[in-house]
């Protein structure tokens, strides 16, 4: 007898056994069983006494009956996920029990020990490179042995000098309260010295990014901050609101210089277009309208034209233009909008024109995103997928990026089905364009390949959505994720890990989700906003620069109301000035506590103040009323009485502008100034005046920032050295002339390769192109929940779309076709558009089938979510009709029974509507196959198009009127009675038969009836015979029911009865 085996490998003998009995090898598994019983080595039984008693295997087999048989084998797929955890495999997904090494599963932490290497081995060459680390060398190099390996190669790889591991050291240097409301935007000045926020506060801040000082606060805007961008030249920055407005500031002296009103609804992106040609620069800004707008300015004055090309994409009310990205040569910019589609605008030429219309997605487009270097772009929408573009073979084609894709592996995330309608949230590129990555509403990441769009890595770790991706400016392995759930995360995308993780907790308010992220040109900082009103600083290197300011910085003048005139420019209502030409104003707490002096020196044009000149000195008096009162001592004025520094200040102020004036040198503000007797700055278009002395009280109680206007105190101790600083300061840098002269010979050679790229075959002749990399461009609408929505309808696909400009554009159009002295050739279509009269002709109104509004059981009027069944043989004969009639243009091979296999009759649902305007006005419908049991939808879908046509029955019938015609079993013989045409007819049921032999089950018109009242007679003669013989009309539609029961009855078809 064999020694006893031990409890573990007792059952491991079991489970070997009934893993071999429920597979094909039974016979071993009885050989094995007889084994185990002779052998003694099934796991005896336990007494209640403690005595042990042996057992069949039978039995062994009923006390665990909650064990499967293929128990064993789930052990093993369960071991490499948990294994994985602790020690990573050198191949990740690959499932096997067989490996070795850091494969095996008995591997440990001893198999990944890092490896020694001397100074030779780092010095070794592979094609001009140093090699790559191999498998079991975990920890970065030593930088001392890859510097002296530089030193006998010549190179070294960047990834040895600097491992992601390195990122770990970025932390956070400050966090600052500088907004009242949420911080959607955030953005670097070309130099990276400079950090900008746009709030729902409605104001613009500029930061320093080396020390964290509020340097200047754009005031002008009158809703929330929707986007921002900064110009390439460094000289500009321009926010786009919620109030329909762009303003664009210049970022050396903070002066307005243009008000942008374009559109009638909020801006929603805002792009400074890269490309160069010449003094001749774009803005471009999209809108919640529907419309994109191309602003033109001159690089030089920096003046804009009043009027923008402007196109309106707005297919139907409520669509919206959601997103924008130029090509990195700027001729190319692509937008994304609610209605599915992809659009594409080309600036070689004179002026923007639409050369594209890209229309595979089936839900909303919410982000789209150039690459860095080429003509492809990324498309991310709410239908779950992204799409890789590039324009090939003179069309656009696209790799599809299903979000439902999963990790062939044995480490998946546990996130993967926590949503049941996957989005797409965010898009981004690496900076060499190798990969693209996507955030999902299932809180994950996806790493794909983007030549190949295989999926590489799924990132985990967000607990909400994710908004914000943000690649490194030059390392390809860094991106930075952030999310509703406040955590920013920084990922390494070669592994496929994370490097550091950061998590916004505000004490005493929970955590802040983040709402925007960027890196600084240089990759040494990047910055964050919040809910709350917070900018976040990160970067490496130490934070004692940032520990010398405050937590929460305002200026007293941040929130002040503004006066606007007819242009929409503002003035500070209080002092009658511009913003940007008032003097430095204190710096305050969000309670409007001014900060110690210390921090008011931060502020620039205060850094030479003496003390007592820095903030007003504070005392208590009494006032009329009895009370006590915080008051500034020694400011105390009569209403009608002006302090001297007041005056000074005046003075001041009138002797710069007329200084101004007289050099020719107006500032870039286009309000009309006068100057009162007093010599106070006026303005007579103004909705509001004020009073020479507003503003300028010196009692009252200092009130906190939110409501400083009320009686908020003015820079009063400023002296004429600080306000001559102030007018002269320089808030942002142009970027140094090699600099800018290097990257815009950059832009132009990208510039000119895009040009050559669609010049080839003739851009102006480019006719918009559907994707082409489906099976079919019928349009699509599915949703989450109920698996329909109200998608627009589409523009028409490989025809030339005319652009709608602005007015201001239409001269240049006409000069533009006059030189290139080309006819233009336009297609007849049967009948004109209007007639003589000028009015529109009878056929282009839309049919009365349409317009009707009182409920009719037919023709049928298809709405959304409709459940029908489809009749292949009555589409077939409204086809043969319509062919016949020459009513309009139909191709058979597109027709569904040609590109399907379709039944007699298909239990489908209406999952998309759109009209295609006439002659005639025709219905198009996607239909979406239906599960006949479950009722739900399979997948499957098929496009019609189809109008009412008099003696063309209606092949489409709601699918409750069918249960109910089905439930009535009609027999021969029964009588009924129907309304046809508002009229009553009356009939008997003859027989039943099909109406084609070919569909034997069809039961479509498989009643022969005969009709007994209101039958209409018409007389007829044949040329032949002077004698009339009689035909009894066509009906066009069954609607029976019962005599006595009062029931409709509407889908099962009749035949016609001819006497």
């Amino acid at each position: 007898m064999a020694a006893a085996p031990t409890q573990i490998e007792a059952e491991l003998y079991y489970l070997i056994a009934r893993f071999l009995q429920s597979g094909p090898c039974n016979k071993s598994a009885q050989v094995l069983v007889q084994e185990l019983e002779e052998h003694q080595l099934i796991p005896r039984r336990l007494d209640w006494e403690g005595r042990e008693h042996r057992r069949s295997f039978e039995d062994l087999v009923a006390a665990n009956a909650h064990i499967p048989p293929d128990y064993l084998l789930k052990i093993c797929e369960r071991i490499g996920p948990l294994l994985d955890k602790e020690i990573p495999q050198s191949v990740p997904g690959v499932q096997t029990l067989l490996g070795v090494g850091r494969q095996s599963l008995l591997r440990d932490a001893k198999d990944c020990k890092s490896t020694l290497w001397n100074g030779s081995a780092f010095a070794a060459l592979h094609r001009g490179r140093p090699p790559e680390l191999p498998v079991n060398y975990v920890k970065p190099p030593n930088v001392v042995n890859i510097t002296s390996a530089r030193q006998l190669t010549g190179c070294s790889r960047f990834s040895h000098i600097f491992p992601s591991s390195a990122y770990q050291h970025i932390k956070m240097h400050k966090r600052i309260l500088g907004h009242l409301s949420s911080v959607y935007c955030v953005a670097f000045d070309r130099s990276g010295r400079r950090i900008f926020t746009g709030s729902d506060d409605c104001l613009v801040k500029i930061w320093a990014t080396d020390d964290g000082r509020l340097l200047a606060t754009l005031r002008g805007h009158s809703a929330e901050i929707s986007d921002m961008a900064v110009n390439y030249e460094n000289t500009l920055i321009a926010a786009g609101s919620c109030d329909k407005v762009v303003r664009v500031w210049c970022l050396r002296t903070c002066a307005p210089v243009a008000v942008l009103q374009g559109h009638s609804a909020s801006i929603t992106s805002i792009q400074f277009c890269p490309s160069t040609k010449g003094t001749t620069r774009y803005l471009t800004s999209t809108g919640a309208d529907g419309t994109i707008c191309f602003w033109q300015w001159h690089v030089k004055t920096m003046k804009f034209r009043d009027r923008p090309v402007k196109f309106t994409e707005r297919s139907r009310p409520g669509v919206q233009i959601s997103c924008s990205s130029f090509s990195s040569g700027g001729m190319f910019i692509t937008t994304g909008s609610t209605d599915h589609v992809i659009r594409i605008y080309y600036l070689g030429s004179e002026i923007p024109e639409k050369i594209a219309e890209l229309e595979s997605h089936t839900d909303k487009v919410v982000a789209v995103q150039f690459c860095n270097n080429g003509d492809r772009f990324v498309s991310g929408s709410r239908d779950g997928t992204a799409r890789i573009w590039q324009y090939q073979q003179q069309e656009w084609k696209s790799i599809v990026l299903d979000m439902a894709t999963k990790m062939t592996g044995n480490n998946l995330p546990s996130g993967e089905d926590k949503v049941t309608k996957l989005k797409v949230t965010m898009v981004a590129w690496d900076r060499y364009d190798t990969t693209v990555i996507t955030a999902v509403n299932n809180f994950l990441l996806k790493v794909w390949n983007s030549i190949t769009g295989q999926l590489l890595h799924t990132l985990s770790g967000h607990d909400d959505e994710v908004f914000v991706l943000e690649a490194h400016p030059f390392d390809q392995r860094i991106i930075l994720s952030a999310g509703h759930d406040g955590n920013i995360f920084i990922w390494d995308l070669d592994r496929g890990t994370k490097i550091r993780n950061y998590f916004n907790m505000i004490e005493g308010q929970g955590h802040g989700a983040v709402f925007d992220c960027k890196f600084s040109p240089d990759g040494n900082h990047f910055a964050c906003t919040d809910s709350h009103g917070h900018l976040l600083l990160f970067g490496f290197g130490c934070s004692k620069y940032y520990e010398k300011i405050p937590d929460q910085m305002f200026f007293h003048t941040d929130y002040r109301p503004l006066i606007r005139d007819a242009n929409n420019y503002v003035l500070d209502e209080q002092t009658q000035q511009a913003p940007h030409l008032m003097p430095p104003p204190f710096l305050v707490d969000v309670d409007g506590n001014p900060h110690p002096t210390k921090f008011q020196r931060l502020v620039p044009g205060r850094e030479n103040c003496k003390d007592e000149q820095l903030i007003p000195q504070l005392g208590y008096v009494a006032n009329g009323d009895g009370e006590v009162v915080e008051q500034v001592i020694g400011q105390q004025t009569n209403d009608q009485d002006e302090s001297i520094l007041d005056g000074i200040i005046r003075e001041l102020q009138r002797e710069q502008d007329l200084r101004l004036i007289n050099e020719g040198d107006v500032p870039h503000f286009p309000l009309n100034r006068s100057y009162s007797a007093n010599g106070a700055l006026r303005n007579p278009n103004m909705d509001i005046s004020s009073s020479p002395n507003i503003g300028l009280r010196r009692s009252g109680q200092i009130e906190g920032v939110r409501q400083m206007h009320n009686n908020a105190p003015r820079s009063q101790m400023a002296t004429e050295r600080d306000l001559m600083a102030w007018s002269r300061r320089v808030v942002v840098n142009e970027l140094n002339n090699g600099v800018s002269r290097v990257q815009e010979e950059c832009r132009t050679a990208k510039g000119d390769i895009e040009i050559s790229l669609y010049t080839y075959s003739g851009i102006h002749c480019l006719p918009i192109f559907a994707d082409t990399s489906d099976s079919s461009s019928e349009y699509s609408d599915w949703t989450a929940d109920a698996g329909i929505n109200l998608q627009p309808p589409k523009r028409q696909t490989r025809q030339a779309t005319r652009k709608i400009c602005s007015s201001s554009e239409e001269e240049n159009l006409k000069s533009l076709e006059e030189r290139q002295k080309k006819p233009k050739q336009t297609r007849k279509k049967k009948g004109g558009l209007v007639s003589m009269a000028g009015e529109p002709n009878e056929e282009w109104f839309a049919p009365q089938w349409i317009l009707d509004t009182i409920p009719r059981r037919s023709p049928f009027v298809p709405q959304m979510g409709d459940e029908l069944i489809y009749f292949r043989q009555g589409h077939e004969a409204y086809v043969r009709a319509v062919r016949k009639s020459k009513i309009y243009s139909v191709n058979l091979q597109k027709q569904p029974w040609n590109k399907m296999d379709l039944r007699e009759q298909e239990f489908v649902k209406i999952v998309g509507i759109k009209y295609e305007v006439g002659p005639p006005t025709l219905c198009c419908l996607k239909l979406a196959f239906l599960d006949p049991i479950s009722g739900k939808m399979t997948g499957e879908s098929f496009s019609i198009k189809y109008h009412d046509m008099p003696d063309v029955i209606d092949f489409l019938v709601l699918h409750q009127f069918y249960n109910e015609a089905k439930e009535r079993n009609w027999q021969i013989g029964d009588r009924f009675r129907s309304i046809i045409d508002d009229a009553w007819w009356f009939g008997t049921v003859e027989s039943q038969q099909p109406f084609q032999p070919e569909y034997p089950d069809s039961s479509f018109q498989c009643y022969s009836t005969c009709t007994c009242k209101e039958i209409i007679i018409v007389p007829l003669k044949k040329e032949s015979d002077d004698k009339p013989f009689v035909l009894i009309c066509m009906l066009k539609q069954t609607f029976c029911s019962n005599m006595h029961e009062p029931r409709t009855y509407f889908c099962l078809p009749y035949s016609c009865i001819l006497s």
